[in-house]
């Protein structure tokens, strides 16, 4: 019992520090009043959905920033689709730089881009590892009832 009180007390700092730090956001929070004990992992579920897409939209932006002459307008709407799926899971960070990343395209600016590019799949990497973390809790937790 004691080692389950360790735990909740665990994911409970886990998931705050997701928002202290700025990681998530109130979407998140809504997603998590979706989940029931009819669908106990609703929200991991969501989250990893939204990893396997946007690994599909960064590859897309990848390959788009390869190409030259650069094509702003598909990169724009790439990472306008990626922001729109950060944004369902309340991925703060994320959005913030897919809104930097669409600024550089509205100027065509291809230096803004590559850079706020790669602190986009940063950000991303970072809230992957995060919420891992805090699921794996979760999976752990779960022997505990």
């Amino acid at each position: 019992m004691e080692k389950c009180n360790q735990l909740q007390c665990q994911a409970s700092y886990l998931r705050n520090a997701l928002f202290n730090q700025g990681y998530l956001d109130e979407q998140f929070l809504q997603l998590e009043e979706l989940q029931d004990e009819a669908n106990p992992n609703f929200v991991e579920e969501v989250v990893k959905l939204f990893y396997t897409d946007s690994t599909r939209l960064i590859r897309n932006i990848q390959l788009t920033l390869e190409n030259t002459p650069w094509d702003f307008e598909k990169l724009d709407n790439i990472m306008h689709q990626y922001q729109g799926s950060s944004s369902s899971i309340g991925a703060k960070k994320v959005k913030k730089e897919c809104t930097q990343f669409q600024e550089y395209c509205k100027v065509e600016n291809i230096d803004g881009c590559v850079r706020t590019f790669k602190e986009v799949k940063q950000e991303h990497a970072t809230l992957k590892r995060k919420l891992e973390n805090y699921f794996q809790v979760f999976l752990v937790l779960s022997f505990c009832e």
